[in-house]
C-alpha cells in the first residue's frame, strides 16, 4: 500500500479529483450524530443505510454532492430507543422514510470546504450547509482512487418538525451530525 498522496488538482475546481461521478464506498462511510439527552449528557447514534454520490465538474459551479438516508436505519446501540424514535412522535418514519441533502454551492480551497445545501425531512426543507474537510486521496487495493471527506453540521429538530411531544422533551433542540464518507474515482 503506498503511503498519502496530494495529487496536483485535475479539474478547476482546485480538488485533487478527476471529473466525473464518483460513487459512495459504503463499507468506508460513516453517518452520526449527537443530542443532547436531559440536559446533561449526550446521546449518539449513526445511519446504517446511506446513499451518496459526488459529481465532480469541470468547475467548482458545476461540482455537486447529493445524498438519502434510510431514517428507519437509525443506531444508538438500544433497539426499544430506535423503535421509539423511529415511531409517530419523533421520526415518523411510516411518514418521512428519508432525509435527502442536495448542494447547492461549493467553495473553498486545499482541505477546507463549505457545502451549501437543503436538507429534506418529510415535506420540510430548510438550508443547512456543510463544514467540509478533505481527508486525503488515495489509491487503494482495487486499483482505483478513494477520496476520504470529514463533515459536520447542525440541525435544529424545531426547524423539521422532528418531535417534541413527551420523548423529544427529554432531548435538546439542536442535533450534531458527523459524517465520514469515502468516494471511489469514476470508472
Amino acid at each position: 500500500m503506498q503511503g498519502p498522496t496530494t495529487p496536483a488538482p485535475t479539474a478547476p475546481t482546485g480538488l485533487p479529483l478527476a471529473p466525473g461521478r464518483w460513487h459512495l464506498d459504503p463499507a468506508h462511510t460513516w453517518v452520526g450524530f449527537a443530542i443532547r439527552h436531559l440536559g446533561v449528557s449526550k446521546v449518539r447514534g449513526r445511519f446504517t443505510e446511506v446513499d451518496a454520490e459526488l459529481v465532480i465538474g469541470e468547475t467548482i459551479d458545476d461540482t455537486q454532492v447529493s445524498a438519502t438516508i434510510a431514517l428507519a436505519s437509525i443506531d444508538t446501540g438500544q433497539p426499544d430507543r430506535d423503535a421509539n424514535v423511529r415511531g409517530a412522535e419523533m421520526l415518523d418514519v411510516e411518514r418521512r422514510p428519508t432525509m435527502t441533502f442536495e448542494s447547492t454551492g461549493v467553495r473553498g480551497a486545499g482541505a477546507r470546504w463549505l457545502v451549501d445545501g437543503e436538507l429534506t425531512i418529510g415535506d420540510v426543507t430548510r438550508p443547512v450547509p456543510l463544514d467540509v474537510e478533505l481527508g486525503g486521496v488515495e489509491v487503494a487495493f482495487d486499483g482505483r482512487k478513494h477520496a476520504g471527506f470529514e463533515a459536520t453540521a447542525e440541525l435544529r429538530r424545531r426547524d423539521f418538525d422532528l418531535g417534541f411531544g413527551a420523548i423529544g422533551a427529554m432531548l435538546g433542540d439542536v442535533v450534531k451530525i458527523e459524517l465520514d464518507l469515502q468516494f471511489v474515482e469514476p470508472d
